[in-house]
Formats: C-alpha cells, sequence, structure tokens
C-alpha cells in the first residue's frame, strides 16, 4: 500500500498531496467508509492540483490497474452502489479555478473542484447566478454536482444539470484528456457526450473542468405556502400545473416536513415567483386566492424569512437522524401526492414527478418503490448503511439498457478501475 502513496506523490511532487490511509482526518475516512464495502479501505488519497497530474495519476492506475475512487470534497461520495475494492481515492477538490467569466455571453467555465458556493459568489459580483440548488450547496463541488446530477426544486424553470452544460473537459481512464461542447450557448458539439457524463457517479471517466450557461438574477421574488389536507393540496397543485403562472420552484411538502418547518399542519405546496415586482405580486397573490377558495392556510414569505425558508426545506430534510435512507424517486407528477401520503419525510417537484424521500427502514423501502413503479417511476438509493447497500439493490433499474450501459462502460474503461460497483447494475 505504501508503495502506491510512494508512486503518486513522485508523480505530485507536493507537500500534503498524497495522505495514507491512517493518516487521514477522521471525518474523511467516515465519508470514504460509507462509500465502500464493509472492511474494506483504500492504501491513499491523492490531492492533484491540476489536470496534468490528475491525468498523470489516472495514467499510471491504468497501468498498474489500480482501481480509482474519484471524489470532490466527498458530500456525495456516500451516493450510489457500494465502490468494489478500491485501491486509491483521488480528489479533484484542489483543481479549483476560475477559468473564464463571460459576463456578455453568460457563461463561466470553471475547474471541477471548485465549491458551488464560491462560483456562486463569484457570479453574485456580476448580478449572475447558476441555476442549479445542490443538496450541501457549501460543500458540493462542480464536478461532483454533475458527476451525480444534482440539483432540486429550481429543475421547475431551469430544468436539470444537463440543460446547463455547454461543455466538459475530462480525463479518461487511460489517462488521456478530452473534451466535449464548447464555451457558447449555441455550440450542441459533443452534446450527447455530456449527457452521458452527467450523473455517470464517475465510472467513464474524470471530470475535470466545467462551462455552464448561467442567469441574470431577477428583480424580485416571494414564496407563496398552502398546507392542508391531501385532496385541497392536490388540487391547487392541478390548478398550478395548468395554469400561466410561472414558479421558478414548487414543490410538494409531506406532513412532517410541514410540521418540522412550522408551516403549518397537512400536506404543503411551495412555490417560488422570481421576476419584475409587479408580476412576483401579482402571480403570489393569485395562487394565494387559488388556496383560499380550496380551504387551505396560506402566507406569503418574501426577503429574509423567504431565505431563510429555503434554506431550512434541505437541511430539515437531512437532519432527521431515525431516518437512515435517503432515496431518490420519481413518478408521474399527478402521482405526487398519493406518494408523499405514505411517508413522513419526502419533497416532491410538481413538474417533474422527481423527489427525495427519507425512510426508516428496508422494508418501507421496497413499499415505496413498488408504488412508485406502479406510478411509472422509480426509486434508488442514495444514501444507506453499508449493511442495507450489501443485500439490497441500490438503483433498482428495471428498463432494458443495462447491457448498452455495460457496453458504454467497456469502451471507457475497459480495465474496469474508475469507481467500479458505484453505477447501475454494479458497474
Amino acid at each position: 500500500m505504501k508503495a502506491i502513496a510512494s508512486d503518486l506523490a513522485s508523480i505530485v511532487n507536493e507537500e500534503n498531496a498524497v495522505y495514507l490511509w491512517e493518516n487521514l482526518e477522521p471525518t474523511r475516512k467516515e465519508s470514504i467508509h460509507k462509500a465502500m464495502a464493509a472492511g474494506k479501505h483504500p492504501s491513499c488519497i491523492v490531492y492533484p492540483r491540476t489536470q496534468e497530474q490528475l491525468a498523470a495519476i489516472i495514467a499510471e492506475a491504468h497501468r498498474q490497474n489500480w482501481r480509482v475512487l474519484p471524489c470532490g470534497s466527498s458530500s456525495k461520495l456516500s451516493w450510489g452502489g457500494l465502490a468494489q475494492e478500491i485501491d486509491v481515492v483521488v480528489s479533484t477538490e484542489r483543481i479549483n479555478q476560475l477559468i473564464e467569466h463571460a459576463v456578455g455571453d453568460l457563461t463561466v467555465t470553471v475547474e471541477a473542484g471548485m465549491k458551488f458556493s464560491a462560483l456562486q459568489a463569484i457570479l453574485a459580483s456580476s448580478r449572475q447566478f447558476l441555476a442549479l440548488d445542490p443538496t450541501a450547496p457549501e460543500l458540493a463541488t462542480i464536478g461532483g454536482i454533475v458527476a451525480t446530477a444534482n440539483t432540486g426544486s429550481l429543475r421547475q424553470r431551469y430544468g436539470g444539470v444537463r440543460d446547463q452544460l455547454l461543455g466538459i473537459t475530462f480525463v479518461r481512464a487511460d489517462g488521456q484528456i478530452a473534451k466535449a461542447g464548447g464555451r457558447v450557448v449555441k455550440n450542441v458539439a459533443g452534446y450527447d457526450l455530456m449527457k452521458l457524463f452527467t450523473g455517470s457517479y464517475g465510472s467513464l471517466g474524470i471530470i475535470t473542468q466545467v462551462t455552464f450557461r448561467v442567469y441574470p438574477q431577477q428583480e424580485a421574488s416571494a414564496t407563496v405556502v398552502l398546507t392542508g389536507t391531501a385532496e385541497a393540496i392536490s388540487n391547487a397543485t392541478d390548478i398550478l400545473r395548468g395554469s400561466a403562472l410561472t414558479p421558478t420552484q414548487a414543490d410538494l411538502l409531506s406532513t412532517q416536513l410541514v410540521s418540522s418547518l412550522d408551516l403549518g399542519k397537512g400536506l404543503g405546496l411551495v412555490a417560488r415567483f422570481q421576476s419584475i415586482s409587479e408580476s412576483v405580486n401579482e402571480q403570489a397573490n393569485r395562487l394565494l386566492e387559488v388556496g383560499q377558495k380550496l380551504g387551505l392556510d396560506g402566507a406569503i414569505y418574501v426577503a429574509q424569512d423567504e431565505a431563510n425558508l429555503w434554506e431550512r426545506l434541505p437541511e430539515k430534510m437531512r437532519s432527521f437522524t431515525n431516518y437512515p435512507i435517503t432515496c431518490k424517486i420519481g413518478a408521474l407528477p399527478s402521482a405526487a401526492v398519493e406518494v408523499l401520503n405514505q411517508v413522513e419525510m419526502g419533497l416532491i417537484h410538481i413538474s417533474s414527478g422527481l423527489g427525495v424521500l427519507c425512510l426508516n427502514s428496508q422494508n418501507q423501502t421496497l413499499r415505496m418503490r413498488d408504488i412508485c413503479q406502479v406510478h411509472s417511476g422509480f426509486l434508488s438509493i442514495l444514501e444507506a448503511p453499508a449493511t442495507v447497500k450489501e443485500k439490497f439493490d441500490v438503483w433498482g433499474y428495471t428498463g432494458n439498457a443495462l447491457e448498452l450501459m455495460r457496453r458504454i462502460k467497456a469502451q471507457f474503461d475497459g480495465k474496469n478501475i474508475l469507481s467500479p460497483g458505484r453505477f447501475v447494475g454494479g458497474i
């Protein structure tokens, strides 16, 4: 094991760039442990500072047949399947520079290790923003967000991670550097390759640089919160979907989530409007009136109260220790209320039917997977104890593309050295 670390140290040739497993800080050890089969651990973790160093490391891993677990800051390393027989963890968090911010073109290019919060601060100085809202925004790196396709409620207006991407650069499994897409909004070259890497969990290559489209900050913002019976919330949601109202975020909340946020009782519907002041006021009041006519309790949140609400919402979903299993789900949007009625802690986006559930047992997880599949959807485990993941199909994939996925994996990573075991079907 020390031989591997020694080889890597000669490549990076910088102080504090390679850490043996026994010298890692406890929190980093814990995050890596959660990503791997019980009782296993890598020899070391390496922190390259440049794309070229990373490429040299992966080229050596390819020659030596070392199995590599890529990560950024490790905030989502525990998601997906358990990585198998990992020799080296490679972190991109020191590859974190701003490459170009084309303010007039509404594009930005950054290295993969940049923190999401740092990028948003850079964009805010030009009154722009990246229209993603990942889990743990203070910790999440740009590469990790793309690798896990991680965004939340903003998909209502702006779509998912794939919809924001204009270009990527990545290191292949053989250590070669490759690119797809470009730095201009109208360039669609390599679009399918960018789709392929988004949500691939580091199984096809290691992303080193990303170009996104960005958006101007809006003048005004307000959020409507409606709470009450499942039937009335369902009716309000149907009316909102079929109306001319254009929320930037719109989610259904489970009863315990509503209660824990002190928003009221029953199920909840939260919808955020962002535009010029007149439009925001008009749209918020119209939705509030819809709720009142249906007998729902309602309120409009603005300014700091609104900002606090959207910060607390994902934090609350992560704070309940008695729900050890976190799942990403999808179902027909029309079935969202029915799904939420079956759980205590959950959130579903009204337009896509995608959401997150926090569950307390393997049996409940199996039952909810069945319910989602009945409604043309899916349930995949993001986070759970290793003992659960070892005896449970994390992804629950039932489609007919698994053989195609395996052929793509073989083409990109024929030696199976990148994130083995993390992706669908144990890929």
